[in-house]
């Protein structure tokens, strides 16, 4: 008996462990990323701020530099303003950082975002809100390593290297009364603030989220495009062919 009840137990946390594990990482409330994929000047701010900021340390070994032309470059200003390392315009977008280095200097290695719009993606939002309210969520702490914490992706490794631009955040207090209660909150509070203002910055954010999420499927808006005209032929199609059936019938019936 003692080993049946052992089994039971046993298998119940092999069938909902996982899903416990996946609702205790989705306890963040993310705010929703104002993505536009249609908004090519959004998606070109995006890519630069990707190249400047992120294509340092991170890959995105799936993405070719001419994969930007979708977003209204061409090639001249692709190499004029995108590329610095030399590479040519059909090259995929690669870092020179030695992965073992990146591993000793951040405890891991920085991950790979071609996808990383995609991957992020859970019950509490879509990879572009979890990035979204991710890049705007850091704050100092003295206990971490890099000086640095997040509260969508607590203990993070990753320093926070767009602080120059949003200015240093920290954790702070705050009391919230309802009818019959009262609690504390954890809140995040502007301590300094960066060159740009909390609505500039929020922008810059919106649009690097944009063009991550593009990244991670640029020929989406292009097959979305196929994939109408496809319905409109079979459509036609299917008239002719009702139209058919009925012409060839009529005499039989």
């Amino acid at each position: 008996m003692v080993k049946n009840m052992n089994l039971k137990k046993l298998i119940a946390v092999i069938l909902f462990a996982p899903s416990l594990v996946f609702a205790a990482g989705d306890h963040i409330k993310l705010d929703k990323a104002p993505i536009d994929l249609k908004d090519e000047a959004s998606l070109q701010r995006g890519a630069r701020h990707f190249v400047n900021y992120c294509l340092n340390c991170h890959n995105a070994s799936f993405m070719r530099f001419n994969r930007l032309r979708d977003i209204g470059l061409t090639d001249q200003q692709i190499i004029d303003n995108l590329v610095f390392t030399g590479v040519k315009v059909g090259d995929l977008m690669k870092v020179a950082m030695d992965p073992k280095d990146s591993k000793a200097w951040f405890g891991a290695a920085p991950p790979e975002l071609s996808l990383i719009a995609r991957s992020r993606a859970s019950e509490a939002g879509s990879g572009a809100d979890w990035l979204y309210s991710y890049l705007r969520s850091f704050y100092r702490d003295a206990e971490r390593p890099t000086g640095w914490n997040n509260t969508v992706f607590p203990n993070v490794g990753m320093p926070h290297v767009l602080w120059e631009l949003q200015g240093e955040q920290v954790m702070a207090e705050r009391k919230v009364q309802g009818p019959g209660f009262e609690k504390t909150e954890q809140v995040l509070k502007l301590d300094k603030p960066g060159k740009m203002s909390p609505v500039e910055y929020d922008q810059m954010v919106a649009d690097l989220v944009n063009y991550l999420v593009f990244m991670a499927e640029p020929a989406r808006s292009s097959r979305t495009t196929i994939g109408i005209f496809v319905l409109f032929a079979l459509s036609l199609l299917f008239i002719l062919a009702y139209a058919l059936k009925k012409e060839y019938w009529k005499d039989v019936h």
